[in-house]
């Protein structure tokens, strides 16, 4: 199990994480909350995140920045526009609430409203006092990443995609501990789709179970991503849900305590009837 906050979220069977964008320009979201103006609308979006509670989701990811391919940087101050009222909305929601974020200043005013997540696609990298984290009880999740979203798919390589992730997460798991965040506190996500190609990306999902000698939880992300187009060719938006669905509960089968989807109830539907032929009698 892993305390997240006043939360406590427990792994003894997989859990569903909700994606919920408030940018104009996430890959697959990007947009649907946004008001004439550029606002965000803090009731439409409570609305979906009380639809995915109702679903059965574990935890509610709420994200600022566009990390796709090709994304540009956000402001420190239209990140925390877009995210900070959306965090005041949610936070009483019988859930743990996630912030995917990788600024400063966001996971310091997130802790603060209660979030129990620290989402960071990028590691953690861009903090440099630590004493907020310290001195909270949230759970970090730390995700692989080769280079920045804006060119990490210009030309990825690796001399062995799954001992180059798991070498990243050694280093990046000894530095928090010198940082004086326990272990114990960590999940890890081998960032599909983030600096990899599609044969990356599969020789990842294939050895997964391999990122288990680290001893922490994995959390993966595959949802509507385009190596499942890389694999089906183009997909309609419903071959999209289905592939999402399908590579959602081979993750599970290879080692993934939490899956990150946009497709929630369609992905707890899935995953009880995976569990439900792995643990029968």
């Amino acid at each position: 199990n892993v305390q997240c906050g006043k939360d406590t979220l427990v792994l003894s069977q997989p859990q569903v994480m909700g994606i919920l964008n408030v940018t104009p320009d996430s890959f697959s979201d990007g947009g649907q909350f946004v008001q004439a103006g550029g606002l965000i609308d803090p009731e439409a979006v409570y609305e979906r995140a009380l639809a995915m509670v109702n679903a059965g989701v574990s935890i509610i990811d709420v994200g600022g920045e566009s990390t796709r391919p090709g994304a540009d940087l956000v402001s420190v101050d239209e990140e925390l526009a877009r995210v900070i009222p959306v965090i005041e909305r949610l936070r009483d929601l019988p859930v743990v609430l996630s912030v995917d974020t990788s600024t400063p200043e966001v996971i310091e005013q997130a802790i603060g409203l209660g979030v129990g997540l620290i989402n960071d696609v990028r590691a953690l990298s861009r903090v440099t006092d630590y004493r907020v984290l310290r001195e909270s009880d949230v759970a970090i999740c730390l995700m692989h990443m080769q280079g920045q979203p804006k060119t990490m798919q210009a030309a990825p390589h690796y001399s062995n995609v799954v001992h180059n992730v798991m070498t990243f997460f050694q280093s990046q798991i000894e530095q928090c501990e010198r940082a004086g965040l326990c272990k114990k506190r960590l999940i890890i996500d081998p960032g599909f789709g983030f600096g990899k190609t599609l044969e990356h990306n599969l020789r990842l999902l294939h050895n997964l179970k391999e990122l288990e000698t680290l001893n922490l939880p994995i959390l993966v992300g595959l949802s509507r991503k385009s190596m499942l187009k890389g694999v089906l060719g183009d997909l309609s938006d419903e071959q999209r849900v289905s592939a999402s669905v399908v590579a959602a509960v081979l993750a599970v089968q290879n080692g993934a305590s939490i899956v990150r989807v946009h497709d929630v109830e369609q992905t707890i539907h899935a995953l009880k009837l995976f569990q439900s032929v792995e643990y029968a009698p």
